[in-house]
């Protein structure tokens, strides 16, 4: 016996790769539904072998559906979600809105598991940014060896990160370099996105921090701990698919470049790749696809007393996104919902 799923937001890229892992990862589906608004109705998706026709999202039915992947914007979610929940089907939501009530649980699955007994207080659950997603996979072991007390992250995040029309910005502002007749002005982006890096993620706030950053930091201590002291730089690369983070991380204990590659390698949902020669280390476009965050660059930080260094690369479509959702709906099934 399976579950009755509904992915929101099925024409998106992100909803679009939540189908392909509940594929991939053959999640136990009796049946599917996939939604869009209504100017999509009816626009085919695939789901494995099946195609699906996604149905409108306005007319649709909660009821006697078991959890529903929210792959749409806040606005959005903030109307629909609600309506999901109170029909008795669990939300896991990718978007913003709900990562920081306190009574939505925020969940890495690799990270803190339990907190997904913590759904029943509104049905809803949230799926943590990007940037933080990948991030806290890589400290979580490293915590709970040698108790963290100061993270320091750059993050370099790929145009996907803001959907299709990132990605297709990039793409004709890199013909526009060689075809300079092309339109190439800046629409998704701040400034000119290809052949450039922008340190500006999301609105800036009063102390001159992006949201981005906020992000990492308020999410960092809802998952991991909140006597974190985390403090990020947020840049957006020419990339089309891919994050990648240069993390340094003080601890209490120290803790070898060694026994910390041990660590990571033997921890679930992290792969190490880590020589020191060319080329051994992964870069985005390798990870693409994949469902690991991969660790490389681990070496000692030798300007403190306890500190390492580490570079973390994930496809952010999945790990960031969709993966995490998905793995959480497994969580869900396999903890709580019981079913099969």
């Amino acid at each position: 016996m399976g579950y009755n799923v509904v992915v929101v937001g099925a024409t998106g890229n992100v909803g679009r790769e939540m189908l392909n892992i509940l594929a991939e990862r053959e999640f136990p589906v009796d049946k599917i539904a996939a939604l869009a608004s209504r100017r999509s109705l009816g626009t085919e998706v695939s789901f494995g072998d099946k195609t699906l026709k996604t149905e409108d999202l306005d007319a649709f039915d909660f009821t006697g559906w078991d959890m529903a992947l929210f792959a749409i914007g806040s606005d959005a979610t903030k109307k629909y979600a609600p309506l999901a929940a109170k029909a008795g089907c669990v939300v896991i939501d990718n978007s913003s809105l709900y990562r920081y009530d306190p009574e939505v649980p925020l969940i890495v699955p690799e990270v803190n598991p339990d907190a997904v007994h913590g759904y029943s207080k509104k049905n809803i659950i949230a799926n943590p940014n990007c940037s933080t997603a990948q991030m806290v996979v890589a400290l979580k072991p490293i915590h709970d060896r040698a108790k963290i007390k100061r993270v320091v992250v750059s993050t370099y995040q790929s145009v996907s990160g803001v959907g299709k029309e990132g990605m297709d910005e990039l793409w004709d502002q890199t013909k526009a370099v060689y075809n300079p007749t092309d339109d190439a002005a800046p629409k998704k982006f701040q400034k000119q996105i290809a052949f450039n890096v922008i340190p500006h993620i999301d609105v800036f706030l009063e102390d001159g921090s992006t949201k981005e950053e906020w992000k990492m930091v308020a999410e960092t201590k809802k998952i991991v701990d909140p006597s974190i002291k985390v403090t990020a730089t947020c840049v957006r690369v020419p990339v089309f698919v891919g994050h990648a983070e240069a993390i340094n991380i003080e601890t209490e204990d120290f803790l070898d470049e060694d026994e910390a590659r041990d660590l990571l390698r033997e921890s679930p949902g992290l792969m190490v790749v880590d020589k020191r020669e060319d080329g051994g280390y992964v870069t985005p476009v390798e990870c693409v696809g994949d469902f690991a965050t991969f660790i490389s660059r681990i070496r000692q930080d030798s300007t403190i007393e306890n500190g390492l260094n580490l570079w973390c690369v994930s496809d952010n479509l999945r790990k960031g996104a969709a993966l995490n959702a998905v793995q959480i709906a497994e969580l869900l099934g396999r903890e709580v919902l019981k079913k099969g």
